[in-house]
């Protein structure tokens, strides 16, 4: 069975992760998230992904209770090579991405909310990495991108859950919201987003993703050589004759 529903509808697509009763992780669950990013980037009719959980988690991380056996060689190795790529696989998706975080979203469960593009999380939601509680660790990298130094830190070592409401305070998210605005923010955001190009976009996306880790000027050159891509591009001369011509533009993505 699916453990993952998508809708597409007006170029957005809904990926909701469907895993009752906490949307944990399993293996085949990783697996199908990951199969599902990697068809939006040859998807036409895609051009902005949200990303939510079904209930009352937006997901609760890694599968506990069907932990492999790493007695058998390559299983520790198979295992970490999943789950490194289902994050990936949002990370590196050609188009943008949205985490409307419905509730806790803990370990695995925040490694996908911070992979995403923008983050948008109901006052139900809590922001945390619990393995300490357990004798595991991990997720700390992918916290850290968007987490400051110091509460990372007390995240991992003591499993502090962060409200909703102290991570919009430190601007590690654009809105805390009642549960039931959750879904229509992120969705009106993402129709924003939508009606851009295409190209745009995705050339927006690869600049962020890419220039992350880069000194300033290697990251400026990056980025201008994205921006001389664009300006080729059919998109770019209808921008132009809309704005002349008073209009919206119409983009083919090309």
């Amino acid at each position: 069975m699916s453990m993952v529903k998508v809708e597409v509808k007006d170029f957005i697509a809904v990926v909701t992760m469907n895993n009752p009763p906490v949307n944990s992780q399993p293996m085949e669950f990783m697996q199908e998230l990951t199969e599902v990013f990697d068809t939006f980037n040859d998807r036409d009719d895609v051009r902005v992904i949200v990303l939510t959980g079904e209930g009352k988690m937006f997901s609760a991380g890694a599968d506990l209770k069907q932990r492999p056996d790493f007695s058998v060689q390559g299983t520790r190795s198979r295992r970490n090579r999943i789950v490194r790529e289902v994050a990936a696989s949002i990370m590196d998706n050609a188009k943008p991405t949205i985490a409307a975080v419905n509730g806790p979203a803990l370990g695995a469960g925040l490694g996908l909310a911070v992979s995403c593009d923008v983050i948008v999380a109901s006052e139900r939601a809590v922001f945390g990495l619990p393995e300490v509680d357990i004798g595991l660790m991990g997720g700390g990298k992918h916290a850290m991108r968007v987490f400051p130094h110091s509460l990372v830190r007390r995240m991992m070592l003591t499993g502090y859950r962060v409200p909703a409401e102290e991570c919009f305070r430190r601007g590690i998210i654009e809105a805390s919201l009642p549960h039931d605005e959750l879904l229509p923010w992120a969705l009106a955001l993402a129709k924003d987003i939508a009606s851009k190009s295409p190209v745009a976009t995705r050339l927006a996306k690869d600049s962020m993703r890419t220039i992350e880790t880069m000194p300033l000027r290697d990251g400026y050159i990056y980025e201008q050589g994205n921006t001389a891509k664009l300006s080729t591009t059919h998109d770019a001369a209808e921008a132009v004759r809309a704005f002349v011509e008073k209009r919206e533009p119409v983009f083919l993505g090309r």
